[in-house]
Order: C-alpha cells, then sequence, then structure tokens
C-alpha cells in the first residue's frame, strides 16, 4: 500500500535547504526510481561498453583506440576530485542528466574517429563519468534510505536490495551489448565503415532513450546530517570550494575508508584486466576474436545475476564480509589458474573452461560492485558524494595505469600484481571488518 509520512525525518538534506526530505513521495515511487534509473544506466552502457571494447579493434592507427581510452579514465580521474562539489551544486539526477551528454558524444565520435574527435570526447566523457557515477551513487543510496524510513525496514537490507537490482541490470550491458555488435556486424560487414556506421547509429539511438528515461526520475535530496535542520548558509557552504577541501580531506584522514581504497583500486584494476587482458591474451588464443563476444555475454551474465543475488543478501558489515570473500576467493582461482597457465586443450571442452573463467571474473565483479557500494551508502551517509567519488577516483585511477603501462610488462607480471594487490586489498577490508565490528548496519533506522 502506498502511503505518505508528514511528520519531519531525523535527517535533513544538505543541498535543499528549505525542503523537508519526508515530503516524501508513496513508497512505490522508490522502486519504480530504481527501475528507471537501472534500465536508463542498461541503455546508456550497453552501447558505451560495446563502443569501448571496440576501440582497440577498429581504431588501430597510431593505437587511437587505446590511447583515447588512458586519456578518456586520466580525465575521469582528475574529474573525480571535483565530482562530489558539481553533484552537490547541480543535484543528484541533474547530475545524472548532464551526464549521459558524454557518453552521446563519444559514440558520436566514433562515426568519424580521429585524433580531433575521439580525444576532446574522451576528456569531455571523463568529466561527464565522475558526476553520473557520483550522482548515481548518491541517488540510490538516499533513495534506498527514504524508502526504509518510509516503509520501517532495516536500512542496510534496502542498500543491498537496490545495489543489487541496479547492478545486476547495468551488468547485462556487457551480455546485451555484445550480442548486438555480433548481430550487426557479422552480416558479412566485419569491420567495415558500413556496418560500424551502422552500429554506432543504432548504439545512439539506444543511449538517446536512456538518457529521455533519466528525466523521469524523481528528484531526491543528497547528502544528509542527522539532528539539525540546515540554514541557507549551511547550505551555500555545501556546495563552497572549501567543503570540497574538507571532504577529500576528511575522506584521506578517516581510517574507515584508507581500508577501504584498496579494495576500491582493485575493482577498478579487475575490470580493466578483464577489457584489455584477459580478451586478448586468454580469449582470443583460445577461441579467436569472434569468441570475445561470446566470453563478454559470460561475463556480464554472470556479473549480472551475482549482483542480484549479492544485493539480496546482504543486511549489513557481516554479509558484506562473507559476499566479499566469496567474490575474491572467484577472482583468486581465475588469477592462479592464469598464472599456473592451466588450459584444456581445444575444441568443446576448451571453450567451455574460457567461458567458465570469464564467469567467475563476472561472479567477482558483481561483487565488489554491490558490496562496494552498500558499503559506501551504510558508513559514510554524512557525505556519501565524498564517498562515491573517492570510488571512481581510485578505480578510474587503476584503470587508466592499466591501459598505459600494461603493453610494457608482460601478461604473467600483470597476473602477479593482482594477485598481490588483491591479497593485500582483502586484509585491509577484513581489518575494517574488525574495527567496525559485527554491526549489523552502521545506519539502521529503526
Amino acid at each position: 500500500m502506498a502511503s505518505v509520512i508528514t511528520h519531519h525525518d531525523e535527517e535533513t538534506p544538505l543541498v535543499t535547504a528549505d525542503e523537508s526530505p519526508l515530503q516524501l513521495e508513496p513508497h512505490k515511487s522508490h522502486s519504480r526510481d530504481v527501475h528507471i534509473l537501472s534500465l536508463a544506466f542498461l541503455l546508456i552502457f550497453l552501447a558505451y561498453g560495446a563502443a569501448q571494447n571496440l576501440q582497440s579493434t577498429l581504431n588501430t592507427e597510431e593505437d587511437l583506440g587505446t590511447t583515447s581510452l588512458g586519456i578518456l579514465y586520466l580525465s575521469f580521474t582528475f574529474f573525480s576530485l571535483f565530482a562530489s562539489l558539481v553533484v552537490r551544486i547541480l543535484g543528484s539526477k541533474n547530475a545524472l542528466i548532464i551526464g549521459t551528454s558524454g557518453y552521446l558524444l563519444y559514440v558520436a565520435a566514433n562515426l568519424k574517429p580521429n585524433w580531433y574527435t575521439l580525444v576532446p570526447a574522451s576528456v569531455y566523457l571523463g568529466f561527464c563519468a565522475s558526476i553520473i557515477w557520483v550522482g548515481q551513487g548518491t541517488y540510490l543510496t538516499s533513495t534506498a534510505r527514504s524508502h526504509a524510513i518510509v516503509n520501517n525496514l532495516l536500512e542496510g537490507e534496502v542498500i543491498g536490495d537496490f545495489n543489487g537490482e541496479f547492478w545486476g541490470v547495468y551488468a547485462l550491458h556487457q551480455f546485451i551489448g555484445n550480442l548486438i555488435t555480433f548481430a550487426l556486424l557479422s552480416d558479412g560487414q566485419g569491420g567495415g565503415t558500413k556496418g560500424t556506421t551502422l552500429l554506432f547509429i543504432v548504439f545512439l539511438f539506444v543511449m538517446t532513450f536512456g538518457a529521455i528515461l533519466m528525466c523521469f526520475l524523481h528528484k531526491r535530496s543528497g547528502n544528509s546530517k542527522e539532528g539539525y535542520e540546515h540554514s541557507e548558509s549551511d547550505a551555500a557552504e555545501s556546495k563552497s570550494l572549501k567543503s570540497l577541501c574538507s571532504s577529500l580531506t576528511n575522506a584521506l584522514s578517516d581510517v574507515k575508508m584508507l581500508l577501504i581504497i584498496p579494495l576500491m583500486a582493485y575493482s577498478g584494476l579487475q575490470q580493466a584486466f578483464v577489457w584489455a587482458e584477459f580478451t586478448k591474451y586468454v580469449v582470443t588464443p583460445a577461441i579467436g576474436v569472434s569468441g570475445v563476444g561470446i566470453a563478454m555475454a559470460a561475463y556480464g551474465a554472470f556479473d549480472g545475476i551475482c549482483s542480484l543475488a549479492a544485493g539480496r543478501l546482504t543486511s549489513g558489515l557481516t554479509s558484506i564480509t562473507s559476499i566479499v570473500s566469496f567474490g575474491a576467493f572467484a577472482q583468486a582461482v581465475v588469477l592462479i589458474l592464469l598464472l599456473l597457465n592451466f588450459s584444456i586443450s581445444s575444441g568443446f571442452l576448451g571453450t567451455l573452461y574460457i567461458l567458465f573463467l570469464a564467469a567467475l571474473l563476472g561472479i567477482g565483479d558483481g561483487v565488489l560492485m554491490t558490496q562496494l557500494n552498500a558499503l559506501l551508502g551504510m558508513l559514510f551517509k554524512h557525505d556519501m558524494e565524498g564517498a562515491f567519488a573517492q570510488l571512481k577516483i581510485w578505480q578510474s585511477a587503476t584503470i587508466a595505469i592499466v591501459f598505459f603501462v600494461a603493453p610494457y610488462i608482460s601478461f604473467q607480471a600483470v597476473i602477479i600484481v593482482m594477485l598481490v594487490i588483491l591479497c593485500l586489498s582483502f586484509c585491509s577490508f577484513l581489518w575494517l571488518a574488525l574495527k567496525v565490528g559485527n554491526v549489523s548496519s552502521p545506519s539502521t533506522t529503526e
């Protein structure tokens, strides 16, 4: 049943000082907004993800494709430093809508890819990516917290459910995007100009629909603090450069954040590994270039399934610890098998083995993305924009490093580095779990 709460919440939004956060919509609107947000990201990223996967294949002249991706993630890292301030000023919904423009421009630039179109589009996309992802984390967590209050539910469980749905649907972009790419480029035109032009035009239509969906989201308050209402000066202060510096400083002086940062960095590293190394050195030699789409589809499918399952099982720090342990184990199994150079002879079993590795990598990614976002939403509710900005800073920085450094070191060296960082980040996370204690949800609202 839909219900409207008329009393004031214990928390007041940082951005909208004159609006009570509990002038809330009926609780059904929360689920509706999660459905819209998830579908919009699926449509935008099935196009962008497929375009990203094609860069090293289509734009090979002077390594334009790979270089543009490196520039993109460097720009992403830089602008993530300011993303929390921008999202506070714009509001999370406006940040989401504006952020889609960068993805549209990047895909459009692929219609005529050269240094004068793709590189500027990559720089602008770095800015848009920073605000769309900080906006996404802030919006989703705000919606979950509001839903928990309205329905008197455990906040940790709702945050887990909403993140599970979002990341489960989002992860399908690899599956659907690669199927569309396979269908449009396997009609005899291959990677020819006519085939790729049609592909990117289809992607632009799909992304435009996703961008339009963003406009139907309800506005949600962003960061909030408990116990008092903000004055206009408080709201203005939250949007100042001083607040940005304070947010970054506080984040890097917070022991909890410092213990999570290694896992953030690893989450970016393992994504870049799949895009840049796994497909090139494992999938292609074993089952050919045509097998990349199938492997990435398997990766996306298991990523989505695991995200949904992990979200449903999340209720607080204890459950997050167990789920992250499972995800870290899945990633470690893949890395150890690759380090030992274990393989199965070509044929059906060989293809099945590659798909098995891709599935395990997808499971690991699904776990890390859902649990990191849920964890940040639970532990840093007083500065959600700043916390999600930190996540994107460290993820995008490690992705950029992989794109620029990986070509100059061996595949085995990359695997060893990943194993070391995985062990260190997991140990750091366990230390955090012990430090915070067996609290089901640090921000539970009874």
